[in-house]
C-alpha cells in the first residue's frame, strides 16, 4: 500500500512538472519563427556590441542608451566589461554613439544598467533614472544630465524592499517614478522557480521620497513601462503573458486597470512616438532562443507599432522583423523625427531612417 501511494504521488508530481514545462514553452513561444520585415535605410550602430537594452529620447533629439546588461544565466558578448550610458544626437547628419562620463564617487566597475527613463523639470533640468544591478542587486540611480560636458552627475541611489527585482522605470518627477518588478523574489533560484510555476506575483511600484507602494499586481512578469503623452495612463508590458496592460493613473498615483491588449509575441520595452502617441514595442518572437543562446540559431527580433491603444480595436503592425542574421533579441524601439533606433538585450543596435 505504501509503495502504491509513493508511486501515485510520484506520478502526480511528474505530471505536474510536465504540464508546467509545456506551459513554459508556450509562454516562451518556443516554436515560433518570424518572417523578415526589412527597412531600407538601416545600419548597425558603431560602438554597441553587447546590447542596448533600453533607449530613451529627449524632445530635443538626444538619445540615451543603456548598454552592457548582464544577468545570471543570460548570454553576454562582453561578460567582463562594465555597463554604461551612451548618447547619440539624432539631429546630426551622421550621428554617433558616445559614452557619457559619470561623476567621481560612483562605482562604475559594478555599473549594470537595465531600464532607463528621463524627466525634465520645470527649470529644464534633465534627470536620468537608471535601473542598476550592481553585483546582481537592485537599485535605482538618479543622475543629472549635464549637456555641455556630456556627463552625468550622480545624485542618489535608491534601494527599497518593494523593489526586489526591478526591470524598467518611468520617471514622473525629480525623485518620483513607477517601476516594474519582473520577479517577486530576488534570489536567482527562487526566480527560476517562480517563473517555472507561473505564480503571477510580479507588480508595479510607485516610489516617491514620502511614499512607496504597490499600485498594480498579478502580472506573470512585468517588464517595460511607459506613460501616455497626456500623462493619464500607464502602459505595462507583461512579457511572458504576451500582453500590454493599460492602467489609469489617479491623483494619488494609484493605478486601475482599464484594458489588456493580447499579442502573439514576448513584449519587452515600450516607447511612445511623440508625434502620434503610438506605442512602439521591442519584442522577442521566440523567448527560448533568447535565454538558451545558440550562435547557429540565434534569437530573432521584432518591432511592433500600436496605434490607438485606448480604442476598442487598436491597430497593430510589424515595423521590423529579423531572424537574427542582423539583429538578435530586440528589446526596445524608439523613434524621433523619422529616425528609428532598435536596441537589443545583449547584441547590437540598429539605426534606421524611415
Amino acid at each position: 500500500m505504501g509503495r502504491l501511494l509513493a508511486l501515485s504521488l510520484l506520478g502526480i508530481a511528474l505530471a505536474l512538472l510536465g504540464e508546467r514545462l509545456l506551459a513554459l514553452r508556450n509562454r516562451l513561444k518556443a516554436s515560433r519563427e518570424v518572417e523578415s520585415v526589412d527597412l531600407p535605410n538601416c545600419h548597425l550602430i558603431k560602438g554597441i556590441e553587447a546590447g542596448a537594452e533600453d533607449i530613451d529620447i529627449l524632445p530635443n533629439g538626444l538619445a540615451f542608451f543603456s548598454v552592457g546588461l548582464k544577468c545570471p544565466g543570460l548570454h553576454s558578448f562582453a561578460p567582463d566589461k562594465p555597463g554604461g550610458i551612451l548618447m547619440m544626437d539624432l539631429n546630426e547628419e551622421d550621428p554617433r554613439a558616445l559614452e557619457l562620463r559619470v561623476s567621481r564617487g560612483f562605482n562604475l566597475a559594478s555599473f549594470n544598467p537595465h531600464g532607463i527613463s528621463t524627466f525634465i523639470d520645470s527649470d529644464d533640468t534633465v534627470y536620468l533614472f537608471v535601473v542598476n544591478h550592481p553585483e546582481f542587486k537592485n537599485t535605482v540611480e538618479i543622475f543629472k544630465f549635464e549637456e555641455e560636458e556630456n556627463s552625468l552627475l550622480h545624485l542618489k541611489t535608491i534601494k527599497h524592499e518593494l523593489l526586489p527585482s526591478v526591470n524598467d522605470i518611468i520617471a514622473v518627477g525629480p525623485e518620483h517614478f513607477y517601476a516594474t518588478n519582473d520577479h517577486y523574489f530576488s534570489d536567482p533560484f527562487l526566480k527560476y522557480l517562480e517563473t517555472y510555476l507561473n505564480l503571477h506575483w510580479t507588480n508595479v511600484v510607485y516610489y516617491s521620497p514620502n511614499e512607496v507602494k504597490v499600485v498594480a499586481e498579478g502580472f506573470d512578469s512585468a517588464n517595460g513601462i511607459n506613460i501616455s503623452p497626456d500623462k493619464k495612463y500607464i502602459y505595462v508590458a507583461d512579457i511572458l503573458a504576451h500582453e500590454i496592460h493599460v492602467l489609469e493613473k489617479h491623483p494619488n498615483m494609484n493605478l486601475t486597470q482599464l484594458k489588456v491588449l493580447k499579442l502573439d509575441t514576448l513584449v519587452d520595452n515600450l516607447s511612445i512616438d511623440p508625434s502620434s502617441g503610438d506605442v512602439l514595442v521591442g519584442c522577442h518572437p521566440n523567448g527560448q532562443k533568447l535565454f538558451v543562446y545558440d550562435p547557429k540559431n540565434p534569437p530573432s527580433s521584432e518591432v511592433l507599432r500600436i496605434q490607438n491603444i485606448l480604442s476598442e480595436k487598436p491597430t497593430v503592425t510589424t515595423v521590423y522583423a529579423n531572424n537574427g542574421s542582423v539583429l538578435q533579441g530586440s528589446s526596445v524601439a524608439s523613434v524621433y523625427d523619422k529616425k528609428l533606433l532598435i536596441g537589443t538585450l545583449y547584441h547590437r543596435a540598429l539605426y534606421c531612417e524611415l
